[in-house]
């Protein structure tokens, strides 16, 4: 039987990527954001070792969900103790904490294991415009995204 054999994980500089949210919906935002920082968007990807990207991702507060969900959708969370129950809707918690809704929908996009937990540290999300990334990235993502935006209008 022929064994693949697995190349070393090679020390290159990890990349770091940024992802305007603007008018963007989540869902679709988490999964893109899920495939880079799995390292799923990497020619030599292998399931048993992580990315190396970091994902920046600017402008959370306008992020926005499908059909007419920005109402109904609604966020749950338990305390531990009986009646701990507490929840809040989409609408409310984009006001209260926006860079929380796209951490939690990035997770839910990752698999549960060691590698999903290292991955979430590497994800960086700023309600504004401005992070303090700006040295490591420069304007060549930025340039990319707006080109593939382009590319997708036309």
């Amino acid at each position: 039987m022929n064994k693949r054999k697995q190349e070393k994980a090679k020390k290159k500089h990890p990349e770091f990527v940024v992802f305007d949210a603007k008018g963007k919906i989540l869902g679709r935002l988490a999964t893109e954001i899920a495939k880079v920082l799995s390292g799923k968007n990497k020619v030599d990807y292998q399931p048993n070792v992580g990315g190396r990207d970091w994902v920046i991702v600017i402008n959370s507060d306008y992020v926005k969900l499908s059909a007419n969900k920005t109402g109904k959708k609604v966020y749950w969370k338990h305390s531990g103790y009986p009646g701990g129950i507490s929840s809040i809707t989409f609408k409310d918690f984009i006001k209260k904490d926006s860079p929380q809704v796209i951490k939690l929908a990035v997770k839910g996009m990752l698999p549960k294991n060691k590698l999903s937990r290292e991955a979430l540290k590497r994800l960086r999300v700023f309600k504004g415009e401005k992070h303090d990334f700006e040295r490591y990235t420069g304007n060549t993502n930025e340039k990319a995204n707006k080109k593939e935006e382009k590319a997708r209008n036309n």
